[in-house]
């Protein structure tokens, strides 16, 4: 039988390395392999892979049109076991046939893709009705809090450090990082999710955000957060020295509904394991580092709208405990002062 010769001219780099008999390119069938293969190799099953390929489809192969295009199912399979395993070996690039470097550049292409997906996926809508009143009555039957909106956190991210403006990005442990400012819902669904520099003090991070912009003329409900941040009337923070037992009541159900936040985070490093630091910082500038975290909280939400349960893959490390604001006595607001006594009085006398 004659052989059709194939151009030279489409092959990626991939099929020379890899040579016809390896799977390179889009020969790696997703249908071929079991549930529980994908699920240890790539941290997520069939039918959400299915979904993420057919979410960013177009996107990734608008961005390969120049070249000999990897099909979206492999740059999707790369950038989600670079994801879960924070790492490009060989052996992942084995799995779906395809080099190093070119894992890397599916990593990239798949990131920028998944982020700008952001707004589609993260969303904090605070003043419509009926989804307040739900998120309201999600929150009461944790632990019997009122009113709560979100809950509020900011998590460090370790990064290598970087070529410029390296001071700003060393964080109050000591290690350069990526912040990322996170509200969360009761289901560990995240609502916000902003990026900014490691060597910000969190208050300062909450002043400069857009959440704090979108939040100065809410009329209803409240934010939780813990003692770093200055109690706003949008913003509940623990009592720093209860004297009753209505505020030692206010305080535990303060504790044990702004954990979420915490749980929410845990189990995206689990996830995640590009973000948990075991495997080593990011390798990247900030700016990319951003990117990867970002990405990471669209894919979190992503599955949770899919049905995969947000904490599935909790860590259970104890919760560290947070210090007091630097607040002097004038910056106080009596106003949130006089709504947390309220709150106190009527929901836990």
């Amino acid at each position: 039988m004659r052989r059709m010769a194939i151009p030279i001219a489409i092959l990626d780099c991939d099929l020379l390395l890899h040579g016809r008999g390896h799977k390179t390119l889009d020969r790696f069938d997703l249908d071929s392999v079991s549930n529980d293969f994908l699920l240890t190799n790539f941290g997520f099953p069939r039918d959400f892979i299915l979904y993420l390929v057919e979410l960013l489809k177009e996107t990734l192969s608008r961005r390969t049109m120049r070249s000999r295009a990897i099909s979206p199912e492999v740059q999707v399979l790369a950038a989600l076991g670079f994801y879960t395993s924070g790492s490009f070996q060989t052996s992942m690039g084995d799995i779906i046939g395809i080099s190093q470097a070119s894992m890397s550049r599916c990593v990239t292409n798949v990131t920028k893709a998944l982020v700008e997906k952001a707004p589609q996926f993260i969303t904090f809508n605070s003043s419509e009705p009926s989804s307040r009143d739900f998120t309201f009555q999600e929150f009461q039957r944790v632990a019997g809090f009122p009113g709560v909106l979100g809950v509020l956190d900011c998590v460090q991210v370790a990064i290598k450090a970087p070529n410029s403006e390296a001071s700003s990005y060393v964080n109050k442990k000591g290690f350069h990082s990526v912040a990322c400012q996170l509200v969360c819902n009761a289901r560990g669904l995240l609502l916000s999710a902003e990026t900014w520099p490691g060597g910000l003090r969190d208050t300062k991070i909450l002043q400069r955000s857009a959440l704090h912009k979108q939040l100065q003329d809410n009329k209803e409900g409240w934010l939780l957060g813990d003692g770093r941040y200055p109690l706003k009337k949008w913003l509940m923070t623990p009592l720093e020295s209860p004297g009753t037992d209505a505020e030692l009541r206010y305080n535990l159900a303060h504790m044990m509904t702004r954990e979420i936040a915490d749980r929410t985070f845990r189990a995206i490093q689990t996830r995640f394991r590009c973000l948990d630091g075991i495997k080593g910082n990011l390798q990247y500038s900030p700016e990319r580092s951003s990117s990867i975290l970002l990405a990471c909280c669209v894919l979190h939400n992503a599955s949770l709208h899919s049905g995969l349960d947000a904490w599935t893959l909790e860590r259970t490390e104890p919760l560290e405990q947070p210090k007091g604001p630097e607040q002097k006595l004038e910056d106080r607001d009596g106003e949130a002062e006089e709504l947390r006594k309220k709150i106190v009085l009527e929901h836990f006398s």
